[in-house]
């Protein structure tokens, strides 16, 4: 008979082991029930447990003195295999790994080829107004008269429909006050011309209009005067166009300006090329002023002349050229040049 050793501290009095409850004793060739692979584990290590693991447990807590913690005691136990991987324990795929790089490298702005461009103005004169033959003044009882009269109603119809849009962004325009404006702008564009004011004729004229007034004026001298105003300016034509979208829009407005002006242009020797100070001269004009409408803080700029196909032609520019010597013979610059180099070898002796 075995004894156990399991009692009070310091007791060595055997006691004999509790016997198996009565009944009969299970088959050896009797099946077993299957139990979940979860309780697999935990019944193994019972079994472990109650074969000679709890007979060492036993005879090491005798071993050890009193007070003392007990022993730990790991034993390996084969659980379920897990299917179940962690994300940082798991291979990654080539495309999870490349898009993991990506997310942490430095973020670099897409190299665009796209530049923010700003359209100040328009390249060309919206529907150029056509003046009538005779500044309209052809009875119209006659055919040509019918015409211009059928023309100009046209063009009148078109130009209310654009001063309705000018005013929707320009709630101050009117046709009565803008002529005389447009004249004020027409003078002080052309004294700055005069006076090679470039900053400020910038702010008054476009830039399609810039290179046309400064263009072959480098070395020339002009004087201009505003003599007077011979009939009142009157606005007689309107357009309003878009670009590249149909909220970008621009205004454009013709003026007639019947003037008295004075022009003399000097060329860089001082010599008159064309005018004369003292000559005033009546000029009917066709002037094109132009806005940007979508910008609140824009101003109306001259942007072009209309030339009527009627006009008398200019007057031409006197011409100044070099007055040619007297022609020499070949063999008289033959002579001259060894009578030269003779007078110069004679000083260097």
């Amino acid at each position: 008979m075995e004894f156990s050793t399991r009692g009070r501290a310091g007791s060595r009095r055997p006691r004999p082991l509790r016997a198996p409850p009565p009944g009969p004793a299970p088959s050896p060739f009797k099946p077993r029930p299957l139990l979940p692979v979860g309780q697999r584990g935990a019944k193994m290590a019972a079994a472990m447990r109650a074969a000679g693991l709890g007979l060492l447990g036993r005879r090491a807590s005798a071993l050890r003195p009193p007070g003392a913690a007990p022993p730990c005691l790991a034993v390996p136990v084969r659980t379920k295999r897990r299917l179940f991987v962690p994300d940082w324990a798991r291979e990654l795929s080539p495309a999870e790994r490349e898009g993991r790089l990506r997310a942490a490298a430095r973020a670099l702005p897409e190299d665009r080829l796209e530049r923010a461009f700003f359209l100040a103005c328009t390249a060309d004169i919206i529907d150029p107004y056509v003046p009538p033959e005779g500044d309209a003044r052809m009875s119209s009882l006659s055919k040509d008269g019918l015409k211009q009269r059928v023309e100009k109603l046209k063009q009148t119809a078109a130009s209310q429909l654009a001063l309705r849009k000018v005013k929707d962004h320009v709630p101050d325009f009117s046709t009565k006050t803008f002529p005389e404006k447009a004249q004020e702008i027409f003078i002080e564009a052309h004294n700055c011309l005069a006076n090679f004011n470039k900053q400020k004729l910038h702010s008054l004229v476009t830039e399609r209009c810039y290179p046309d007034m400064v263009r072959g004026n480098r070395y020339k001298t002009i004087r201009w005067s505003f003599v007077e105003s011979l009939e009142p300016p009157r606005v007689v034509h309107i357009r309003c166009n878009s670009m590249v979208n149909p909220s970008n829009l621009y205004g454009q407005v013709t003026v007639r300006m019947h003037t008295r002006q004075t022009l003399a242009v000097y060329d860089r020797f001082g010599r008159l090329m064309y005018g004369g100070e003292q000559v005033p001269k009546d000029v009917l004009e066709y002037v094109v002023f132009e806005r940007y409408l979508v910008n609140p803080y824009g101003t109306w700029r001259m942007h072009g002349k209309i030339v009527p196909e009627w006009a008398p032609p200019k007057d031409p520019i006197i011409k100044t050229v070099m007055i040619p010597g007297p022609a020499l013979d070949s063999s008289q610059e033959i002579k001259e040049h060894k009578e030269e180099t003779s007078e110069q070898v004679q000083r260097q002796q």
